[in-house]
């Protein structure tokens, strides 16, 4: 029994929703220092996510993005690694383990390796939803799909950073 392929290529979205892939992507090669890396990397957010108060839980979290805000921005390459690492090492976690976890021990292995990361928290309209991801130091999301371009970043704590500020502490 085969699988029909359908192909809607001038469907428009319907109800403020869009199609997604029904397939896994393909495993990305990461270098092994990277994958060992993000294993204290995971263990320190799940820490910072399980202990203290409940309501207070997305603030922990978005200190802990924060955690390299002082340091040169990483390069492309380097927080592509870092998502990827995160991915690959969260896959053993029982629990919830989304973006906004994710996001925040990528920021937290780039710290450890001396970079900081562009961390963002977006919403959505229609229907609402949020995300949080890693951009590279103009912006653009890492490792994400297409469709996070619909989200409207409404949280940057980390902000451009001092290493790409101006002399005036404006952003070239």
């Amino acid at each position: 029994m085969g699988a029909a392929v359908v192909r809607l290529d001038d469907a428009a979205p319907s109800w403020g929703t869009i199609e997604v892939p029904a397939v896994l992507p393909g495993r990305t090669p990461v270098p092994l220092w990277w994958r060992m890396g993000a294993v204290p990397a995971v263990l320190l957010t799940s820490a910072a996510k399980v202990f203290g108060h409940r309501g207070r839980r997305f603030s922990r979290l978005v200190r802990l993005a924060c955690c390299g805000r002082s340091l040169p921005p990483a390069t492309r390459r380097q927080a592509r690694y870092a998502v990827r690492a995160v991915r690959w090492a969260s896959r053993v976690i029982p629990g919830r383990w989304a973006c906004l976890e994710q996001s925040t021990a990528a920021a937290v292995l780039l710290a450890a390796v001396g970079r900081r990361a562009e961390w963002r928290h977006g919403v959505a309209t229609d229907p609402v939803r949020l995300h949080a991801w890693i951009a590279d130091p103009r912006g653009v999301p890492v490792e994400e799909p297409a469709d996070t371009a619909l989200y409207n970043p409404t949280y940057t704590p980390d902000g451009p950073g001092p290493a790409i500020e101006g002399r005036n502490g404006e952003v070239p």
